[in-house]
């Protein structure tokens, strides 16, 4: 199904938190119920993990990461989006600080970690696992340490975390590029030892074609995991810093841990594109729990932006 709205022209406003301080500026969003948060390139989404505060007031929290890589520009954010049309309806971020280690460079997924009120793995391109915290309106860096089973090559845009019977399991992808190299999914059990660093455990592989979009196709740009162990990944194609741009959302397989901690990643051989968008670059997906099969959808559309919407994607 393709997410088109043809009679109706939604506007949101958009708070911006930058160096010099918050600003708000009115910005024609995409259509669809598209609520932009950033006019350039600097300001998209590359990730996003719902907080524990995550449906209040009829809208969703988060933190979200930014794929800066220059000295100074903003890593993270807090979002807070309230869905709608009305120009009282206000979709807002703000930028906390990195505290502590120097800037990581290209951050591209973040998820909550199950358990642990406040804190956080986020995963930069080449690898580099970083647990923090959120404290106030920093990032605290408790450890950092690389990802097992990182292959030459490896361009990583996606890690999620799933907790079955008090075992927590790692799935994380490579995102691949068009018809010649398919995304290769990873998963692990996973865990923490007594000084905080990232602790992996034996590594599954599987390989990853999305059907949806064709042309410039990142086969795997997120994952998120369902309470039912569902896998549901975004994928996109991304011709320039100008687009165009154009996104899915895919039924792609399983993530299961037995009680004994042990893990079992299954791909789709077809996967199901459960729904298309057109003229966005979706980086960010994340199913809000008990919302019915919703999701949180971030964009990164480059010279363009961000924004955010959500969607009824991900099932049970």
């Amino acid at each position: 199904m393709i997410l088109r709205t043809t009679t109706t022209v939604l506007t949101a406003t958009a708070a911006l938190l930058s160096a010099g301080g918050l600003t708000a500026s009115a910005a024609h969003t995409p259509n669809g119920g598209w609520q932009r948060i950033g006019d350039d390139i600097t300001s998209g989404i590359s990730g996003l993990a719902v907080t524990g505060e995550a449906q209040r007031h009829g809208g969703t929290d988060a933190v979200v990461v930014r794929d800066n890589k220059k000295p100074g520009e903003n890593r993270v954010a807090r979002l807070t989006y309230r869905p709608g049309a009305d120009r009282s309806t206000v979709t807002r971020t703000e930028a906390l600080t990195w505290a502590g280690t120097p800037e990581p460079i290209d951050l591209e997924a973040i998820e909550a970690i199950p358990g642990l009120r406040g804190e956080y793995v986020a995963l930069a391109s080449r690898g580099l696992v970083y647990h923090v915290k959120v404290t106030g309106h920093e990032i605290q860096v408790l450890d950092t340490s690389p990802l097992p089973a990182i292959a030459d090559g490896d361009d990583y845009e996606s890690f999620a975390l799933t907790s079955r019977h008090g075992r927590m399991a790692a799935v994380w992808a490579d995102r691949g590029a068009g018809k010649k190299r398919p995304a290769t999914l990873r998963a692990a059990p996973f865990s923490f030892n007594e000084y905080g660093e990232a602790d992996f455990g034996p590594v599954t592989t599987a390989r990853l074609r999305a059907p949806y979009p064709v042309g410039d196709v990142r086969h795997a740009s997120d994952i998120s995991v369902t309470p039912s162990g569902r896998l549901v990944i975004s994928s996109a194609s991304d011709a320039g810093d100008d687009g165009p741009f154009d996104s899915a959302v895919l039924n792609a397989g399983n993530l299961s841990v037995s009680r004994t901690g042990k893990v079992r990643l299954s791909v789709a051989k077809s996967p199901e594109v459960v729904r298309k968008f057109e003229g966005v670059k979706i980086e960010a997906v994340e199913c809000v729990p008990d919302s019915g099969g919703k999701a949180l959808l971030g964009t990164d559309d480059e010279n363009a932006g961000g924004s955010v919407n959500s969607a009824t994607v991900c099932g049970k």
